[in-house]
C-alpha cells in the first residue's frame, strides 16, 4: 500500500499537489501569517479607539485628583470597583463620540478661541494680564513647548464644543425659575417622635435557623481569594549612568539646543477685530473689509486704543483697547503671525485676514532675544544628559527583562541572573490589593489574570511609574474560601436578630400611622409610646437638627389635605429605628428673597443642567446609531 503511494506521488501528479499546497501556504498561511494583528484597544467607537494607555491615564488622573482633595479620607479600593471602571470608560466612549460629532459637523476651536483661552490662564498672568515670559517659564517647568501646550489645550476645548452649543441654545424661562424656587424655597411645619428600640418578637436563634441564614447568605461569609507574588523589578532611580558627559560634551549639547536657552523675539501688539461671520456671503465679506479698510486709515498710536474699544469684536481684549500683550512667533495664527513681524514699532498694518476675520495690528514695542551663557546652563544640561544616560540604561535593562521572562515564562530566574536582580516576593493579598507594589492596580489585575493565575506564567512588563517596571508571577495561591459556620455563628445571630427587631419596628409604625390617619390624636400616641414628640416648623430642605431621613420623608410626603389634617408616614432610621412624622402644613418659597443676582446665578446653573441632560439625550442617540465595542477584560 505504502509502496503504491510512492509510486503515485512521483511525476506530475506529485508536481500538481505540490504546487497546490504551495498556493495554499502562499495566499492563506504566510498571509495571515504577516497580516496578524492584536487588538489592544478598551473600546473601539465607530472608527476611533479608547486605548489602554489613554483608559488607564484617565484613572491615574482622577485617583491623583482624589488623592489630593481627601487624604486620609480617600478610599483606594474605589479604583478596583467594575462599576467605576465601567463609569470611566463610559465618560471616555461619550468623549469620543462628541469628538466624532464636533468632525462630522465642521465644529473647531479658532486660533482666536485658542489666544483667548491661553491669556486667560492665571498662571500666565502677572498682575492680571497675558506675560510671554511667565508663559515660556510655566511650559518649560512642565516639559512643554507653546506648540504642545497649544495642542493639548485645543483638543480639551474641542471636547466641550458641542456641549457649549447646546447649553448656549438651552432655553429657561423666568416662569421655570420661579417654579424651581417655589419648590426649593418650600418651608413646611413638621412633628415626629421616634420609637423606641424594640425586642425581637422572638429572641430565641436555633442552630437549625443559623445554619439556614449561613447557606441563603453564603458569598457574606467567605475568605476571599488571594495569591502571593515573586517579582523582579527595574527602577530607573536604581541605575547609574555608565559614564559622565565631558565639558566638550555639554558644550556641544548647548551649541546644537541653543535656542532652548535663549528668549525669542517678542512683540507687544494690539489689533482691532471687524468679525466676519462663518460662511459669509460675498456681500457680508465686502462690507467687514470696506469697514476694516476705514478704520485702518483712521488708525494712529494716538488714537488706537480708542478705536478698538469702539469698534473691535474681540471681547478678550476690547476692554483694554486691544491690548495681546507680548507675542512671540508661533503663538497666533500665521496670516496674523507674518503680519505682526513684518511691522516695524509703531507701525500699523492694513486689515490681515485670518479665520476670524480682518485683523488691523498695532506694533508697540519690540523686545530683542537674549541667550543664557554656557556658564548659567551647565548644571541643567548635566543633569538632563545624566537623566537621559540613565533612561537609556533603563529602557535597555527593561527591554532585556522583557525578553528573558517572555523566553522563559515559567520562571524569573534567567532573566534575575542575567540582569543581576534580586527576587522579591509579596505576602499574600487579595482581589483588593495590598502593600508595596501590590497597592498598585495593575499589578493586582495581572496576578489574578488567567495567564498568570491560572497558565502559570510570568507577567507582561507592568510599569508602576515612568522608569520603574516590574514582572511578576504567582508564588502560591489560595482559593477562596467559605468561613466555617463557628467562625461566623455569633455575627448570623445577630444579623437574624436585627432583622427581626427592624420587622417588629416596621410593623408598629405602619400600625401606628394607620391610627393617626383615622383620627388619633399625635399627642397622645406619642405620650403613650413613651417618646418625645418634636415640633419643628418653617422646615427647609437643609436643616440641622433634624435626622436626615425624616427631613427627606417630610419632602416626599404629600400636602395636608383642604380640611387642614396633617398627612402622616412612617421612616426607617439606622439600627432597626423607626420614627412616625407628620406634615401639618406646606408654604412655597418666598420668592421675594432672591436677590436679582441671585437668580441669574440660578439661571446659569439650570442652563448648565439643562444644557448638560440634553447633551447627554444627544450622546445616548449616538451610542444608539454607532457601533461600540467593549473589550472587558482590558479594562
Amino acid at each position: 500500500m505504502l509502496q503504491s503511494l510512492r509510486d503515485k506521488m512521483q511525476g506530475w501528479p506529485a508536481i500538481i499537489v505540490l504546487g497546490v499546497a504551495v498556493f495554499a501556504m502562499s495566499f492563506f498561511g504566510i498571509e495571515g501569517y504577516f497580516n496578524s494583528h492584536i487588538e489592544t484597544f478598551v473600546a473601539k467607537v465607530g472608527k476611533r479607539e479608547v486605548g489602554q494607555q489613554q483608559y488607564q491615564d484617565t484613572i491615574n488622573r482622577i485617583r491623583q485628583q482624589q488623592r489630593a482633595q481627601m487624604g486620609d479620607q480617600f478610599d483606594a479600593s474605589l479604583f478596583d470597583k467594575p462599576e467605576f471602571k465601567q463609569q470611566v470608560l463610559d465618560e471616555l466612549v461619550s468623549q469620543q463620540l462628541l469628538l466624532q460629532a464636533n468632525e462630522d459637523l465642521g465644529m473647531r476651536v479658532s486660533d482666536q478661541a485658542l489666544r483667548d483661552a491661553i491669556a486667560s490662564q492665571p498662571a500666565f498672568q502677572i498682575d492680571g494680564k497675558f506675560d510671554g515670559n511667565m508663559y515660556r517659564a510655566q511650559l518649560a517647568g512642565a516639559g512643554m513647548t507653546p506648540q504642545m501646550y497649544q495642542d493639548n489645550l485645543r483638543t480639551s476645548l474641542e471636547g466641550s464644543l458641542l456641549q457649549d452649543a447646546v447649553t448656549g441654545s438651552t432655553i429657561v424661562t423666568p416662569a421655570d425659575i420661579d417654579r424651581y424656587l417655589g419648590i426649593k424655597l418650600q418651608r413646611r411645619d413638621i412633628r415626629y417622635f421616634v420609637l423606641p428600640r424594640p425586642a425581637p418578637e422572638d429572641s430565641q436563634v436555633t442552630d437549625a435557623q443559623v445554619q439556614d441564614y449561613y447557606k441563603a447568605h453564603q458569598a457574606d461569609f467567605m475568605n476571599p481569594e488571594q495569591v502571593s507574588l515573586k517579582y523582579i523589578e527595574v527602577n530607573g532611580a536604581d541605575l547609574k549612568a555608565d559614564t559622565q558627559p565631558t565639558d566638550e560634551e555639554l558644550k556641544k549639547r548647548y551649541q546644537q539646543e541653543l535656542s532652548r536657552f535663549g528668549m525669542p523675539e517678542e512683540r507687544e501688539v494690539s489689533h482691532i477685530l471687524i468679525n466676519v461671520p462663518k460662511n459669509a456671503t460675498p456681500a457680508q465679506q465686502k462690507a467687514a473689509l470696506e469697514k476694516a479698510d476705514k478704520i485702518a486709515a483712521e488708525a494712529a498710536p494716538a488714537n488706537f486704543t480708542k478705536l478698538a474699544q469702539q469698534n473691535s469684536d474681540d471681547l478678550g481684549s476690547k476692554l483694554q483697547g486691544g491690548d495681546l500683550g507680548w507675542l512671540q512667533k508661533g503663538v497666533t495664527n500665521p496670516a496674523f503671525d507674518a503680519a505682526m513681524f513684518a511691522l516695524q514699532k509703531g507701525q500699523i498694518s492694513k486689515p490681515v485676514l485670518s479665520d476670524e476675520g480682518y485683523h488691523i495690528i498695532y506694533l508697540r514695542d519690540i523686545r530683542s532675544g537674549q541667550t543664557k551663557p554656557f556658564e548659567e546652563v551647565r548644571g541643567q544640561l548635566l543633569k538632563e544628559a545624566t537623566t537621559g544616560e540613565r533612561d537609556r540604561v533603563y529602557n535597555e535593562t527593561a527591554g532585556k527583562m522583557t525578553d528573558l521572562t517572555s523566553q522563559n515564562p515559567g520562571s524569573l530566574e534567567p532573566a534575575a541572573q542575567a540582569l543581576n536582580l534580586q527576587i522579591k516576593e509579596t505576602p499574600l493579598i487579595s482581589r483588593e490589593g495590598g502593600q508595596g507594589i501590590a497597592a498598585n492596580p495593575k499589578v493586582v489585575a495581572a496576578s489574578f489574570s488567567n495567564d498568570v493565575l491560572a497558565a502559570g506564567n510570568n507577567s507582561a512588563l507592568i510599569n508602576l511609574d515612568k522608569t520603574d517596571s516590574v514582572v511578576v508571577r504567582v508564588n502560591k495561591h489560595v482559593p477562596a474560601s467559605a468561613k466555617s459556620v463557628a467562625e461566623v455563628h455569633d455575627a448570623i445571630v445577630q444579623k437574624i436578630l436585627d432583622e427581626r427587631i427592624a420587622e417588629t419596628a416596621s410593623k408598629k409604625a405602619e400600625v401606628l400611622v394607620q391610627r393617626l390617619s383615622k383620627g388619633e390624636d399625635i399627642v397622645a400616641l406619642a405620650k403613650a409610646e413613651h417618646a418625645d414628640l418634636q415640633s419643628v416648623n418653617q422646615v427647609q430642605r437643609v436643616q440641622p437638627g433634624v435626622p436626615p431621613p425624616v427631613l427627606t420623608q417630610a419632602f416626599k410626603t404629600p400636602h395636608p389635605v383642604a380640611d387642614g389634617k396633617p398627612q402622616y408616614a412612617n421612616v426607617a432610621l439606622d439600627h432597626g429605628t423607626y420614627a412616625v412624622l407628620a406634615v401639618d402644613k406646606v408654604e412655597a418659597g418666598d420668592l421675594s428673597k432672591m436677590t436679582a443676582d441671585d437668580r441669574q446665578q440660578l439661571y446659569r446653573q439650570m442652563v448648565q443642567a439643562y444644557g448638560g441632560v440634553e447633551t447627554q439625550g444627544f450622546v445616548d442617540m449616538l451610542k444608539a446609531k454607532t457601533k461600540i465595542e467593549i473589550a472587558k477584560d482590558r479594562m
